[in-house]
């Protein structure tokens, strides 16, 4: 039996239109690095990590709106490497990830939007990103 590593309730951000009922899936292209297919599927019990993700999203691809989602796995799901390992040990983040599909609950529409100068600085946050080859996502 897998341990529960939170009881949620459980959030994904994302530019995409999806319904109660929808899956998401892992085996997409990042949208942090589009030339990676994801193996995993990333979400958080923070709303509001949810929606800084939703608003990357949509900073990164250049269309789209914001959108956070209520999901709840399908399956087994472990810490997100990417902010827990040396970054933020524990987890307080609270940020997982899995291979199994999450299933959408409904869409949230409460959630702290971005300041014009918070945005600004995640605009020059991923342009470093982009610029550094080096760096790497745990997919």
């Amino acid at each position: 039996m897998t341990e529960t590593l939170d009881e949620g309730p459980f959030f994904h951000g994302t530019i995409a239109d999806l319904r109660a009922g929808d899956l998401l899936v892992a085996g997409y292209r990042s949208n942090y690095r589009p030339e990676m297919v994801m193996n995993h599927i990333y979400f958080t019990a923070l709303v509001d990590g949810a929606g800084l993700a939703a608003e990357i999203a949509a900073e990164l691809a250049g269309v789209g709106t914001p959108r956070v989602y209520e999901v709840k796995p399908t399956g087994p799901y472990e810490n997100d490497p990417n902010v827990t390992d040396k970054k933020f040990p524990g987890n307080p983040t609270r940020s997982y990830r899995s291979s199994a599909p999450l299933k959408v609950m409904g869409e949230v529409t409460e959630w702290t939007r971005l300041t014009p100068e918070a945005l600004e600085m995640w605009r020059e946050r991923l342009a470093r990103l982009k610029a550094d080859s080096s760096a790497q996502i745990i997919n």
